[in-house]
C-alpha cells in the first residue's frame, strides 16, 4: 500500500508540472492541439483550418526573421502583430455571437473569422508573449472613446517602466504613442500578473489579474482548449 501510493503521488507530481507547463503557454498558437483545430473547423467550417494554421506559419516566420537589437526587433514585431489580427472582420458581440459582451480566445476569434476590439487585444497580448515580448511590457486597457463615446480595448506596449507606451488599436494600422491618442481615457489595465486601476488623486489600486471575471472565463476556456 505505501509503495502504490507513493507511485501514485509521483504521477500526482508529473501530471501537476505538465500541467502548469502547459498553462504557461495558454493561448500561444503552438498550444493549439489537432483536436481543438478540428473542433473550430466542425463549429466555423473549411476556412477555420487554414486560418488558424496561418496563424502557426505567422509566428514561425516572425520568430525566424528577428534579428538584431531586442528593441528594434520588439518593435517590428508590434507592427507585424497588429497587421496580422487587424485584417480579421470587425464585428460586434451581438452580431457574431449573439451576446452583448464576449471575449474571445484567440483560436475563437480567427476560427470564425470576426472580432471586437477585446478580441484583437487579447490575440495580439497572447501573440506577442509567444514571440517572447515580456509580459511586463504588455497591458490590455480597458478605457473609454471620446471619439464612439463607448467602452473599448486596446494593447499597450511599455519599452520600459517609465515609458510612454505604444498603442495597438484594431482601429487603425497606425501604432501611436499613448500620449498621442488623447481619444483615450484608461479606467483599468491588466495582464497575466495584475490588475491596476487608477484612483482619483493619484493612488492606483492594485488587484489580482484573476479579480477581472471576463479575463479569468478566456484563461479558464483556453486551458479547456488543451484537453480537445
Amino acid at each position: 500500500m505505501r509503495i502504490a501510493t507513493t507511485a501514485l503521488s509521483s504521477a500526482a507530481i508529473c501530471v501537476l508540472l505538465v500541467a502548469a507547463a502547459a498553462a504557461a503557454e495558454l493561448g500561444f498558437s503552438r498550444s493549439m492541439t489537432p483536436g481543438l483545430i478540428a473542433h473550430r473547423e466542425k463549429q466555423f467550417g473549411a476556412g477555420a483550418r487554414a486560418r488558424l494554421e496561418g496563424w502557426k506559419s505567422f509566428v514561425g516566420q516572425a520568430t525566424a526573421s528577428e534579428t538584431g537589437a531586442r528593441p528594434a526587433a520588439e518593435a517590428r514585431l508590434l507592427r507585424a502583430v497588429n497587421g496580422f489580427f487587424n485584417r480579421v472582420p470587425s464585428m460586434t458581440d451581438l452580431a457574431h455571437w449573439g451576446v452583448e459582451d464576449y471575449w474571445a480566445t484567440p483560436s475563437e476569434s480567427l476560427a470564425s473569422n470576426g472580432a471586437d476590439c477585446e478580441d484583437y487585444a487579447i490575440a495580439k497580448y497572447f501573440t506577442l508573449k509567444e514571440l517572447g515580448v515580456p509580459i511586463a511590457r504588455l497591458r490590455l486597457v480597458y478605457a473609454k472613446s471620446t471619439r464612439s463615446r463607448e467602452a473599448h480595448m486596446v494593447l499597450a506596449y511599455y519599452p520600459d517602466p517609465r515609458a510612454d507606451p505604444l498603442i495597438l488599436d484594431n482601429l487603425q494600422g497606425s501604432i501611436e504613442s499613448a500620449s498621442e491618442r488623447s481619444d483615450l481615457i484608461p479606467v483599468y489595465t491588466f495582464n497575466d500578473e495584475e490588475l491596476l486601476w487608477p484612483q482619483a488623486g493619484g493612488s492606483t489600486v492594485r488587484l489580482s489579474a484573476a479579480s477581472n471575471r471576463k479575463w479569468k472565463d478566456v484563461l479558464d476556456k483556453l486551458e479547456r482548449e488543451l484537453t480537445l
